[in-house]
């Protein structure tokens, strides 16, 4: 889609006889603030600087003793690579709206050398998900380092996979969370759904249990293929009405700290603020850790965690 021209006959104004009004529409427009736009517009500017960036070398194309005006690949180079039309090529990057299919990303991803990173991000300005993404990605285990950073801790932390099994927890951790993490069942839900103590220990525990299913079902669609998510879901939803209901509600919640309130058997009703990390090269893992909401550790819990 191109500028439109519009000119009109200004009677009554001396001297100017027609005015030209250009439209610029939305797809090139740089003051648009529709959210679709921008990251057309995004992605239009980040083909664009890695294409360039690549020499033609690099990627095996030869460019014989005619002077190159235009730094890296040209637009038709890098489609031909790709096995792209050149046209289609084009429109995305002057911020059209075309269709792209995630098969044409991946080879776009290939032929620009895109790092991990980068490709991840190539894909979530499209809104698409990556062909060539593990299936589980379950192999990475919990790095030793951050195993050792946990234990590092003196405010209760734990770690959860990204089917919120706890792998991994620090001793106050595991004397504040007694019921759950020094039992056999590790998995959060499945203690905060299905084991009774839960509801004494864990204050305002429906609103607490209906946000913790709202933020699982957040980071579960990132794994839409995840079979053993799909089985801790259906075993759930058998054994638990109130799980089945809130899952059947679809709400969606991001992830977010803020103050948790726990009524301890030794230590009695305790007031903790939860912050949640996610480890740059382990994102499906969680790291949460309980503080006091001042900063400092409460007299009771210092002298029970020494």
């Amino acid at each position: 889609m191109t500028p439109s021209i519009t000119r009109y006959k200004m009677g009554g104004y001396p001297g100017i006889k027609t005015a030209t009004m250009i439209r610029i529409p939305a797809s090139i427009d740089p003051a648009s603030t529709d959210p679709i736009v921008d990251r057309r517009h995004l992605l239009a500017s980040f083909l664009r600087r890695h294409r360039e960036r690549l020499t033609p070398a690099e990627v095996g194309v030869r460019t014989g003793s005619t002077r190159r005006r235009t730094p890296g690949l040209r637009r038709e180079e890098l489609a031909q690579l790709c096995g792209i039309s050149p046209t289609w090529y084009t429109w995305l990057e002057q911020g059209r709206d075309v269709s792209v299919s995630p098969a044409a990303l991946a080879r776009l991803a290939e032929a620009l050398h895109l790092t991990p990173a980068e490709r991840t991000y190539l894909f979530e300005l499209t809104r698409k998900r990556d062909p060539d993404a593990p299936a589980t990605g379950r192999a990475d285990c919990p790095a030793p380092s951050l195993l050792a950073a946990l234990a590092a801790m003196t405010a209760p932390a734990y770690l959860l996979d990204r089917s919120w099994n706890a792998v991994g927890w620090n001793p106050r951790a595991e004397r504040l969370f007694s019921g759950w993490l020094a039992g056999a069942e590790k998995n959060l839900l499945r203690y905060v759904f299905l084991d009774p103590s839960a509801r004494d220990f864990i204050q305002d525990w429906e609103n607490r249990g209906r946000r913790l299913v709202a933020e699982f079902r957040a980071e579960a669609a990132r794994y839409p293929d995840d079979a053993i998510l799909q089985q801790l879901v259906d075993g759930l939803r058998r054994s638990s009405p109130l799980f089945a209901t809130l899952w059947e509600d679809q709400s969606v919640l991001e992830r977010e700290g803020g103050l948790r309130g726990f009524n301890h058997p030794q230590d009695g009703a305790l007031t903790l603020e939860q912050v949640t990390l996610r480890p740059g090269d382990r994102s499906s893992y969680t790291l949460v850790m309980l503080v006091e909401p001042s900063g400092n550790e409460s007299a009771e819990f210092r002298e029970a965690g020494h």
